[in-house]
């Protein structure tokens, strides 16, 4: 092992050898009310970090970071995420732009040198957190945490309003949605649990939940998908009695799709294929519920106090003494706590930054129109552009989305598994990048022009005939 001090180093040199760096090409824009960013990224977690990186590999360092959580607390990591490693093989790598020092293999095997790595089965959540923490810290990129987006506005003149709260507005030519997974939409909560129960009896697992307070109580979890087994060996770990797991698959789920796209290509060709093959290529993909992954089953299998109830949907639930009571097909429990594995729903309308803009984003159902049966879930996404841009469905939405890009989970449809999955982002982020400086560039192209035209900056200072030959 080398030591952080050491690879710190090498990376210095790295980025030098790569031309990293130099003067900004775009032209700065002025305000009455304050600073022009050229971009704003929204999310300061792992790809709102590295989407800054590749910014500023492009020369474009006129950026700001915004982030809702405390440093160092951006994303699910150390938050609502309870697996105990990622389910991502660790070879992939999502987020170093080809620089090797920059991987997380170069940071691992700085401290714990290669037989560490080889050691490594998956990469531990805690240990990815304390990347991304070392990979801010050492590119010095300009992150601005406790700043909540309210609203985005549109002023005029390619030019965007950010409302944030408690603090003054942002303004930005750019700005990329980079808000993970659920950023997009919303975590689904089934009605019949929203209408049933007061607010202290359930939550999703995409919540904080204090497990540590439930010691010898029983908790009931709908779904199957890998969350509540992770969430199940939380509880359990934590003292709970007893984690009941609700399915209503007769058999869990087995097959992770993500595997096969990760082997073939998917995740980088995934976005030339046509419409009717992606719409054919998801309706396949969301039929998948996420398996959880070998180890977290058999962890969690292994409790006495866990139980797994197959084909076993809630067909009601009710608020009874003080505990949740929820019927399925074949019996009824009562229950201290409900945990919701349920999913999400992506659709521009459910988030509130983009409330007076969703009328006017293009979504999938307005923009294709499948042969066979339509897919909801499918329908409600936003269509993008290639460059991960909003797109219009009404005239005047095309100068109030223009400069607006969705870099998180949303993006599923349009490009694949790219935002805020670790699968994708290697090739996703190059696609951003592009997208979001092709717009700066094309933006500027009147000025950038007539600047060539008249670029008159000699270069070449040779004479003939040579003056010493004349004398």
């Amino acid at each position: 092992m080398i030591g952080l001090a050491a690879l710190e180093a090498e990376l210095t040199r790295q980025l030098s050898l790569i031309g990293f760096g130099g003067a900004d090409w775009t032209r700065p824009r002025a305000h009455p009310q304050g600073h022009v960013f050229d971009v704003i990224i929204v999310g300061g977690g792992q790809s709102g970090l590295a989407a800054a990186f590749g910014l500023l590999r492009e020369r474009v360092s006129n950026i700001l970071i915004i982030d809702e959580s405390p440093a160092g607390y951006e994303g699910p990591w150390e938050t609502y995420a309870r697996m105990i490693t990622l389910r991502t093989p660790k070879e992939l790598n999502p987020i170093d732009f080809g620089v090797p020092a920059l991987t997380y293999r170069a940071w691992w095997e700085a401290q714990h040198g290669p037989s560490g790595w080889e050691a490594v089965d998956k990469i531990a959540r805690g240990d990815w957190m304390e990347y991304l923490r070392w990979y801010r810290r050492v590119l010095a990129l300009p992150v601005r945490n406790d700043t909540r987006l309210n609203a985005i506005e549109p002023v005029g003149d390619g030019l965007h309003k950010l409302h944030v709260e408690g603090q003054a507005a942002l303004l930005a030519r750019k700005v990329v949605l980079a808000t993970g997974i659920q950023g997009g939409g919303e975590w689904h909560t089934p009605d019949m649990v929203k209408h049933a129960l007061p607010r202290h009896l359930y939550a999703h697992t995409s919540e904080p939940v204090d497990y540590g307070s439930m010691a010898g109580k029983t908790i009931g979890i709908l779904g199957g998908g890998a969350s509540a087994f992770d969430n199940a060996n939380a509880a359990l770990t934590l003292g709970v009695s007893e984690v009941h797991v609700f399915i209503r698959r007769k058999v869990l789920p087995r097959i992770n799709p993500i595997r096969f796209m990760e082997r073939v290509g998917f995740t980088g060709r995934y976005p030339v294929l046509s419409d009717t093959e992606k719409y054919a290529v998801m309706v396949s993909f969301l039929g998948h519920n996420q398996p959880p992954t070998n180890d977290t089953f058999e962890r969690a299998a292994s409790w006495p106090g866990f139980d797994l109830h197959l084909a076993s949907p809630w067909t009601g639930v009710e608020h009874v003494d003080g505990k949740v009571r929820v019927t399925t097909p074949h019996s009824t429990h009562d229950f201290d706590f409900v945990l919701l594995s349920t999913g999400l729903v992506s659709d521009p309308a459910l988030r509130p930054e983009l409330a007076g803009l969703s009328p006017h984003i293009a979504r999938w159902a307005d923009r294709f129109a499948p042969a066979g049966e339509r897919n909801a879930l499918i329908d409600a996404h936003p269509y993008l552009g290639p460059g991960f841009e909003l797109l219009p469905r009404t005239p005047e939405g095309e100068a109030l989305l223009h400069g607006l890009f969705a870099f998180n989970y949303s993006a599923l449809i349009s490009l694949g598994l790219s935002a805020s999955a670790l699968s994708g982002l290697q090739t996703a982020l190059p696609r951003l990048v592009r997208g979001v400086t092709d717009q700066l560039f094309l933006d500027d192209r009147d000025m950038l022009i007539a600047d060539l035209i008249a670029y008159d900056e000699a270069e070449f200072v040779g004479e003939w005939p040579r003056r010493e030959a004349a004398a």
